[in-house]
């Protein structure tokens, strides 16, 4: 398991992730020398600071941290993964409308796609959650036209190369095949864009319908599509060993 690196980001950054101002403006109040850090103005935006340890004022008000949050979010085809679209789209923000906490996605699902998406507000956890070399286990049902051979599966699963990308399946597991359609269990390791799509593609098959139903350690279950629940630091906890969360003693 990779070592977590420290959560340090400029200055305007953390005053963004943490919903304290939008990153232009944090830039500007900084100048103005209204932030800051540990007792201290401070009139540099690029300042690194850790956002979990370091206390931040604006004008003599501290931010005051919202409790740790998690949420689990059965996204619906044709919703896309951001908080507004300029097609005028509905995104997954608008199925989380009653939430009064601001909170991260942990990686994405595609427009098509449908299933499991996972939020928070513990932007240290979210990044953890989607580095490639924490190797977390996304499984997704797949839905192919025609029939996926057994060679076809040996070589996504040894991995093949698109647009400089090398696009590798952990596993996949055969459900049902017919010269129609595939269906099969894939499960990936990292979350590149797009990745089962354009590995099927890239052997001659169209994916017709994509649902993650787990991320790591959390399943999507029986949670109705559009619909969100709350995933409790215990189960977080669980879900995925060794995950650094916010609170947590760091070294």
């Amino acid at each position: 398991m990779p070592q977590t690196r420290v959560n340090r980001v400029s200055l305007a950054r953390a005053l963004s992730k943490l919903g304290m101002a939008s990153r232009a403006q944090a830039a500007e109040l900084i100048t103005q020398g209204r932030v800051r850090i540990d007792g201290r103005v401070e009139t540099n935006p690029g300042r690194f600071v850790n956002p979990d340890r370091t206390r931040i004022q604006i004008d003599g008000l501290a931010h005051e941290r919202a409790p740790w949050r998690m949420i689990a979010l059965n996204k619906p085809r044709q919703v896309v993964t951001t908080r507004s679209d300029p097609q005028g789209r509905t995104t997954v923000y608008d199925l989380l409308e009653d939430l009064d906490t601001r909170v991260v996605p942990i990686g994405r699902l595609d427009y098509s796609s449908n299933g499991l998406l996972l939020f928070t507000n513990d932007t240290r956890l979210a990044n953890w959650l989607t580095d490639p070399g924490t190797k977390i286990v996304r499984r997704y049902v797949v839905t192919v036209r025609g029939e996926l051979s057994d060679e076809a599966i040996r070589m996504l699963e040894a991995g093949v190369v698109d647009r400089g990308d090398t696009l590798k399946a952990a596993t996949i597991t055969l459900l049902k095949r017919s010269k129609r359609e595939t269906h099969a269990m894939v499960e990936l390791t990292e979350g590149k864009n797009r990745e089962i799509r354009r590995m099927m593609q890239s052997s001659g098959h169209d994916v017709t319908r994509l649902t993650r139903v787990a991320f790591g350690g959390l399943e999507l279950g029986r949670l109705a599509s559009g619909k969100w629940r709350e995933v409790s630091p215990q189960e977080a906890r669980s879900a995925f060993p060794g995950a650094p969360m916010r609170g947590d003693r760091q070294g």
